[in-house]
């Protein structure tokens, strides 16, 4: 995710995922030895945005399989806020949950600067785990020397959201798999995106806004803001400034609806049509859902994404080298991050998973909300063949100067290149 989900992720109701086959079974477990002398443990979770575990429900199952366990999670909506703060504990050494969250776009700085504030997870066992996770995912959470410093949550596989209500009315195919061939490159998107304002209904864009275009074709690109060396490489990238040029078309051709995302605007365009597609990592699909309501079943569809399979969005679970109680912190975000777990997890909240046979437990699902939309094979065919990322320790801050240059670009009208120096100067002022 680096800016949308990490930006403002929230809890929604996302209606009913369907599993072809059997639901999971609950996974089952013995009694967790608190960290307590008397048997009784308070774990305590510091999360941002949604992750979904109490909402579906999880934590509750938790404590029922493990008597003596109660489970307190806070929550800041807002990942940059949560950051700020966890970065003031981390430096105190107090006020720090058991478990703490930390986004995708963080955690090269976690394994890169901070390993030794938290846990190695090699200690309590998670070495074991390793087969049961994406390489990707893993090896993202891997120390310098090897440590493992978190467990894998959901990883954020992208597909294209579409109104079918819409292109219809502005005389385009809907069939997903008639799309996929289209737009099979992000100028075969654009192309169609100028066919589709020919016809268009008034007040209604090809596009959210040109910053959730660029965010998802750098999303598909193994070195985006550095190198496999550590050094940053974004001004000269000619992935980035590939994606910078077709955001800037698409901006400057009127594709965009100009919304930034997570905005009032930007929730009341989802029912009102202000835009035909969405990228949609796997997690904005409950969202959709949740801003778009019931009378939008049945409007939008999934199809498969331009330009190839790539990830937006994913987080992990770590234990503080300050927390309490270690080792039920361990117990509990093993369980949680379980194949078992993360499919129930899909099927309740729309988290994809991260472990490989959370993967093929929901290979067959479908979503009605989305014309019956084969999610877990569009999803489950990105997440397996998206690239293995190099991530960066400022990775966050870079994307967010390169997507405040093309807002400009997309309201103001600000000349590219002008937009970019103004992205040059943000990123040097931001990180040094």
């Amino acid at each position: 995710m680096p800016i949308a989900r990490a930006a403002k992720r929230r809890a929604v109701n996302l209606g009913a995922v369907v599993l072809a086959g059997a639901l999971l079974a609950a996974c089952g477990g013995s009694s967790d030895s608190s960290d307590s002398a008397d048997g009784k443990v308070t774990i305590t979770v510091d999360l941002f945005g949604s992750f979904g575990y109490k909402e579906a429900g999880l934590y509750e199952e938790y404590e029922k399989l493990n008597p003596g366990v109660t489970i307190k999670q806070t929550d800041t909506e807002d990942e940059a806020d949560y950051w700020k703060s966890l970065q003031t504990r981390l430096a105190g050494g107090g006020g720090l949950a058991d478990v703490q969250g930390i986004e995708v776009g963080r955690i090269a700085s976690v394994t890169q600067q901070q390993a030794d504030k938290f846990e190695d997870l090699k200690k309590y066992g998670a070495e074991e785990l390793k087969n049961e996770f994406a390489d990707a995912k893993w090896s993202a959470a891997t120390g310098k020397n090897g440590e493992v410093l978190g467990l894998g949550t959901d990883v954020g596989p992208e597909a294209m959201c579409y109104r079918t209500d819409l292109f219809k009315k502005a005389g385009l195919p809907t069939d997903r798999e008639e799309l996929a061939q289209k737009w099979s490159t992000w100028d075969g998107y654009v192309e169609l995106g100028k066919q589709y304002l020919k016809k268009a209904p008034k007040k209604s864009a090809w596009i959210d806004s040109v910053g959730s275009l660029y965010s998802i074709m750098i999303g598909q690109e193994k070195e985006r803001y550095y190198n496999a060396s550590g050094d940053l490489i974004w001004e000269t990238n000619p992935a980035l400034k590939t994606a910078w040029d077709t955001s800037v078309e698409a901006a400057e051709s009127g594709l965009s609806a100009k919304l930034d995302q997570w905005s009032p605007q930007w929730n009341q365009a989802f029912a009102a049509g202000s835009f035909a597609t969405i990228p949609c990592p796997a997690w904005m699909l409950g969202y959709i859902k949740g801003q778009a309501g019931d009378a939008g079943k049945g409007t939008w569809d999934i199809a498969k994404l331009p330009g190839g399979a790539g990830n937006w969005g994913g987080s992990y679970l770590a234990v503080p080298k300050a927390a309490k109680n270690k080792e039920a912190a361990y117990k509990l975000i093993k369980w949680l991050t379980a194949p078992e777990q993360q499919a129930k997890l899909f099927e309740k909240q729309g988290n994809f998973p991260s472990a490989t046979g959370a993967i093929d437990k929901v290979a067959d699902a479908k979503d009605p909300y989305f014309n019956d939309a084969p999610i877990g094979q569009i999803f489950g065919d990105a997440a397996k063949a998206a690239p293995v990322q190099v991530l960066g320790i400022h990775d966050q801050n870079v994307a967010q100067q390169i997507t405040n240059a093309l807002s400009e670009v997309e309201r103001k009208g600000t000349d590219p290149d002008k937009a970019w120096s103004n992205a040059k100067k943000g990123v040097e002022n931001t990180i040094g």
